[in-house]
């Protein structure tokens, strides 16, 4: 007995030191990223995709897994695509639809006088010259079909269109589906070009019908985004909308093509979808959704031509994401879900039962040895009377009785989620576990909180959304663990522009900011920006435009620029050589202010990343730095 409780006793030590880990740059780029592939043939198994990152190697390696739907062995599979239906075949069997790049335009020297072959001279006469982290070289995306035969010639159904689909710089094969009949392609596609195409974001579905070659606009009447077209199990055409030509964070809703009319399914609800499947006999659509500082599963009723209205219906709650839609089978949905501690997992979802099974377990060894992070909710009132969901991250073995530095991260966009998402970057696990507090509100401009709170911060970039800031970090900084001398600002985007603007506003508040691609100059933004249509309408529009009042202030009130002489604390600047989105000027204009007013500052610099760092050791890189900085101002 005695021998037993040492021994008991040992155990107990060990597991307690092996819970003390605490996640470190390192490890965070060790873990294992899943991204599911779909549900095989026979319905039997999920099949998913594991990109582990290598440092040594500076790239990511990729292996395939199929694990059964009702959980249990996991097998590494090679050929997962036999298992997989392909939805670019036509459902005869006869076809397949695919995509390829294709030379359409002369931009370069060469391609107007062949004689100078040695010229490397790129000529424009519109916008669109260049997008995301890539030049336009003449090349667009152009969608093909064939027969399935061994000598079958590709057919482009856009020849010689100057037009993408798939949609760049993201989309892919989900840009093109099948008709249930086999006899038509449809496409999504923003059929404009130069200036026109980065002023817009009218994208519509195409039908190209194979037998006379002829191509229609499904969706020719609505002037803003239609993406994602599906269709129901009964045949019905199926796709996301926002109604506003040039506004990219409209509402989303669900839209169904059902005997000569369109149903809008989503109208109603006051939300916006991501991403959506239909149930199996056709009667409702799953969705994806951000509410309330998480993406949570909700379901919608179809009616038809009846006179009662969709009835959305919240399916899942608590403090997770469900980031991921796969699929149905029986009375299970597929899903990835996640939190500020854990990466994705592979989970089913019993419907009816209401219980969640975890199917994967790519990263369950390596998060059973940390000691986490505690995530708290906090609703603070903002200055014009509202209620304002504010998530704060404690470090792991938070000791109330002791005071530690405090962030306020600010999150990009401006209109996306704040949710219970997990990033390779923004890691809050991560900075919880150097021995920050994280104080990360869902400020004005988010999705989750109605559609009135997510469209406030459009043409008001400097108004409502800091004093949202502000008040996030005063309230939490009245909890006697939160040492007021250290406090320090980060975010990248619209997060950068928020540090930039705060350096000149905060009153002393913040010890230290870091920025990352941050919008500095709006007026030099607009210039430069490839997407002018979010500029455009954020801004209020143009420089230019001396009576536009919300343009005008946007480019004085709410410039960062504009309150440099105010700047007095340390920052960091972050910029990636190819971003696009927001131009290297932006970072040089800030560190060279920074500079020549003598605040001590660094400026980091990636001529090989876009918006986004993606390359594993350029990533330790950013982390290390990161902390690095805070470590020598905080």
């Amino acid at each position: 007995m005695k021998k037993l409780l040492i021994l008991t006793l040992i155990t107990m030590s060990i597991n307690a030191v092996v819970a003390q880990n605490l996640m470190s740059p390192e490890l965070l780029w060790k873990l294992g990223r899943i991204s599911p592939l779909g549900i095989s043939k026979d319905e039997k198994n999920i099949i998913y995709k594991v990109s582990t990152p290598s440092v040594e190697e500076n790239k990511s390696n990729s292996k395939y897994y199929s694990v059964p739907v009702n959980g249990g062995n996991t097998i590494e599979i090679s050929d997962y695509k036999s298992l997989l239906a392909d939805k670019n075949i036509s459902p005869d069997g006869k076809y397949t639809v695919y995509n390829e790049e294709v030379k359409i335009d002369k931009v370069h020297g060469k391609d107007f006088y062949p004689n100078l072959d040695k010229s490397n001279a790129q000529i424009y006469n519109g916008l669109d010259y260049r997008h995301w982290d890539a030049w336009n070289e003449g090349k667009f995306n152009h969608v093909f079909y064939k027969s399935n035969g061994e000598k079958s010639v590709g057919i482009d159904i856009m020849k010689g269109e100057n037009f993408d689909a798939p949609q760049k710089p993201f989309g892919g094969d989900e840009d093109y589906i099948w008709s249930p009949d086999s006899k038509s392609i449809l496409y999504v596609c923003k059929k404009k070009a130069g200036t026109a195409y980065a002023i817009s974001t009218n994208t519509d579905i195409y039908e190209y019908h194979l037998e006379t070659g002829i191509t229609e606009n499904r969706t020719e009447s609505n002037l803003g985004y239609d993406t994602n077209p599906t269709f129901s199990p009964t045949g019905n055409l199926t796709w996301l909308q926002m109604k506003r030509d040039g506004y990219e964070a409209d509402k989303n809703d669900i839209v169904v093509s059902f005997k000569g009319t369109t149903i809008n399914l989503t109208a109603n609800w006051d939300g916006s979808v991501e991403s959506f499947v239909w149930s199996k006999d056709g009667k409702n659509v799953y969705f994806q959704a951000p509410v309330d500082g998480t993406l949570q599963l909700f379901v919608v009723d179809f009616p038809g031509l009846t006179k009662k209205l969709p009835q959305v219906v919240q399916v899942t709650n608590g403090d997770f994401d469900v980031s991921g839609l796969v699929g149905i089978v029986g009375d299970k949905i597929f899903v990835t879900k996640s939190d500020m501690n854990h990466a994705a997992e592979l989970y089913s979802y019993d419907l009816k039962k209401k219980v969640w099974n975890q199917l994967s377990n790519v990263n369950t060894a390596t998060y059973s040895s940390l000691a986490l992070s505690k995530t708290e909710r906090r609703y603070v009132t903002t200055t014009d009377g509202k209620k304002m969901l504010v998530w704060v991250i404690l470090p792991p073995n938070f000791d109330a009785s002791k005071k530690y530095p405090t962030l306020l991260y600010c999150q990009g966009g401006p209109q996306s989620p704040l949710t219970q998402f997990y990033s390779f970057r923004w890691n809050f696990q991560l900075m919880a576990a150097n021995g920050y507090i994280v104080v990360a509100p869902n400020r004005r401009g988010m999705y989750g909180h109605g559609v009135e709170w997510n469209e406030q911060i459009s043409k008001d970039w400097g108004g409502q959304v800091m004093r949202d800031y502000l008040s996030a970090i005063d309230d939490v900084a009245k909890e006697n663990y939160v040492d007021k001398a250290r406090l320090g600002c980060v975010g990248a985007s619209y997060g950068g522009y928020s540090a930039f603007y705060l350096a000149g506003i905060h009153n002393n508040r913040f010890k230290t900011f870091i920025a990352h691609d941050g919008v500095f100059n709006t007026q030099s933004m607009f210039g430069t920006t490839e997407e002018v249509f979010f500029n455009n309408w954020d801004f209020g529009g143009a420089y230019w435009e001396k009576d536009n009042k919300a343009a005008q202030k946007t480019y004085t009130e709410f410039n960062p620029a504009n309150h440099v002489d105010k700047w007095n604390a340390p920052i960091l600047i972050i910029q990636g050589g190819i971003d696009f989105r927001v131009p290297i000027g932006q970072s040089q204009e800030a560190f060279q202010a920074a500079q020549l007013r003598g605040i001590k500052s660094r400026f980091l610099y990636f001529p090989d990343e876009n918006h986004w760092v993606l390359k594993p050791q350029n990533a330790q890189v950013w982390q290390k730095e990161f902390y690095k900085w805070l470590k020598e101002t905080l």
